[in-house]
């Protein structure tokens, strides 16, 4: 097997999309990224704010089947998590399914996809972008690495959390445990980065407070007498993003 290539694209319409379009030149792990995504997307076909220069959009892929695909967002949450901590010293929060929180504001989003017996896991991470930017795109929930530190980032920085994620993907033992074995593998890093448990959760169906994120990465709800478990999906949390 050849080693896994990082490469760095001018521009794309979606780093996803790139992969898919190349599925067949790509390796397993092989990785792009690009600081301009002209047609980005978030969960749901929702549109992801393009922020020229000032953002990271990164996509790897996984040709090798994984025993838990429902799970990927939560894997890479951590390896995001993780990149960012290494490159910049920030501690993110995860909220469960896929975004990724500075300060209680989202800093970067996760988007994974299956295509032809592949998947994907694209992540968007806000790395330089002002104030202003998040007021005027109507996301005053959103904040950049570089805000959230109140200082500029160093130059070359979107190039190094790129290989840095990869870095985490690859190589991390409990990642390569969960390609492997599924969620239980990464569940007790991932816990304690949760944002949702303890807090009153809305979910489609139903409500209640978030208990725990369970061996199969399912969100455990308790609400008016019983327990359910959320697989995927949108969850607002107290708290989180003005829900209160």
């Amino acid at each position: 097997m050849s080693e896994p290539k990082l490469t760095a694209l001018p521009q794309a319409g979606s780093t996803n999309l790139y992969c898919k379009a190349h599925l067949s030149q790509m390796g397993h792990f092989d990785a792009v990224w690009t600081t301009c995504q002209t047609a980005g997307r978030g969960r749901r076909g929702r549109t992801w704010q393009n922020a020229p220069g000032e953002a990271l959009y990164y996509t790897i892929l996984f040709k090798e089947p994984l025993a838990g695909p429902a799970c990927l967002p939560l894997a890479a949450g951590l390896a995001a998590a993780r990149a960012l901590e290494e490159c910049f010293g920030v501690q993110c929060a995860l909220k469960w399914p896929n975004d990724l929180l500075l300060g209680g504001k989202k800093a970067a989003g996760i988007l994974c996809e299956g295509f032809g017996g592949a998947f994907v896991s694209g992540i968007g991470v806000n790395l330089c972008q002002t104030p202003d930017f998040f007021a005027a795109a109507h996301l005053p929930h959103g904040v950049s690495v570089a805000g959230h530190l109140g200082r500029p980032l160093p130059p070359g920085a979107p190039a190094r959390l790129a290989k840095s994620l990869s870095r985490h993907f690859i190589e991390d033992e409990d990642l390569r445990a969960f390609y492997r074995e599924g969620f239980g593998a990464l569940r007790a890093d991932y816990l304690p980065r949760c944002v949702n448990l303890g807090r009153q959760v809305w979910f489609e169906g139903g409500e209640g407070v978030a208990e725990t994120v369970d061996g199969q990465g399912r969100l455990v709800v308790a609400g008016e007498g019983v327990r359910r478990y959320v697989l995927s999906g949108e969850v607002s949390v107290k708290g989180i993003y003005g829900r209160v």
